[in-house]
């Protein structure tokens, strides 16, 4: 077991452990760190734990120091050089006539090498943008491609919903979302409806997709006959959330009835229809198809 500290070095950024030392480190303080990229200045995040070597990602490296008055001093100094090298980075650019759109600037705390983001349809030969900055700047320069999903993430902006993006608001990191998440939440497939800014599937399809995946396992499938207070029914609709179904029954003068009832209230008749195909993969039965199956 070792005892670390999670450090963020942006607001909403993926965390990283470092070995406090002696330090006396507590969750909120702004400490100095050695990383592979050099110096940086971050935010402690989580308070000294106690981890397994399996838990930590070698080598762990030590903090160097609590951030002081000058540390301070020296980042914001740092974030003014950022918003210089901005402009004169895209200056640059625009004289080269490059396919490439500069997205964000990041000095490392020490000043020892400038990172510049960018993003761009295709590969981009940046030899010759690398030479001028470096001797503009007389420090290391890195060029870096990023994605669609890193430019929201790094921009922001409001989504769909009119709330800031999530990544952009609180998601240290990306998780995998997939088409079939849609699907299992009876979503609408249109990529407009389902689209992020940045043009990939919305990160939140994946907030609700363990408890979809654990009701579609009680709730019963559509076109499957159930049990109600009310008599044998036929499901056109299931509500994961609400766990509820709606169902379609036969009433004594030939009509059809459709009422909701709660996923508790309602038996399955595993001995008609057994295994009936998902909702995105069947329509709801006609009524002469109910009126069959009801009757068998």
């Amino acid at each position: 077991m070792s005892s670390v500290i999670g450090v963020r070095f942006s607001e909403v950024g993926k965390i990283y452990y470092f070995d406090p030392g002696n330090l006396e480190i507590e969750m909120g303080d702004k400490v100095v760190v050695e990383t592979v990229r050099g110096v940086e200045f971050g935010e402690v995040v989580l308070a000294p734990r106690e981890m397994t070597e399996k838990e930590i990602v070698k080598p762990l490296k030590k903090v160097v120091k609590k951030a002081d008055e000058k540390d301070f001093k020296k980042l914001e100094k740092n974030k003014k050089r950022q918003k210089e090298a901005f402009d004169i980075c895209t200056e640059k650019i625009g004289k080269h006539k490059m396919d490439m759109k500069l997205i964000d600037v990041e000095y490392t705390f020490d000043g020892g090498k400038i990172i510049f983001y960018f993003t761009a349809e295709g590969r981009v030969d940046f030899r010759e943008l690398v030479k001028e900055l470096a001797s503009v700047f007389k420090t290391r320069i890195e060029l870096r491609q990023i994605g669609v999903r890193d430019e929201a993430k790094k921009i922001g902006g409001l989504g769909p919903c009119g709330r800031p993006c999530c990544c952009s608001a609180f998601l240290g990191d990306f998780q995998p979302v997939s088409i079939k998440m849609a699907k299992d939440q009876n979503l609408s497939l249109s990529p407009t409806k389902i689209s992020g800014l940045c043009g990939r599937l919305m990160c939140c399809l994946n907030y609700e997709q363990e408890h979809y995946h654990q009701m579609r396992k009680k709730l019963p499938r559509v076109g499957a006959i159930v049990m109600t207070c009310d008599g044998e029914a036929c499901v056109i609709d299931t509500n994961a959330l609400t766990e509820k179904i709606r169902a379609k029954r036969i009433l004594p003068d030939g009509t059809f009835e459709i009422r909701e009832y709660d996923l508790a209230d309602i038996k399955v008749n595993r001995n008609k229809r057994p295994g009936a195909p998902a909702p995105a993969e069947e329509e709801a039965a006609s009524d002469e198809e109910i009126k069959n199956l009801l009757k068998d």
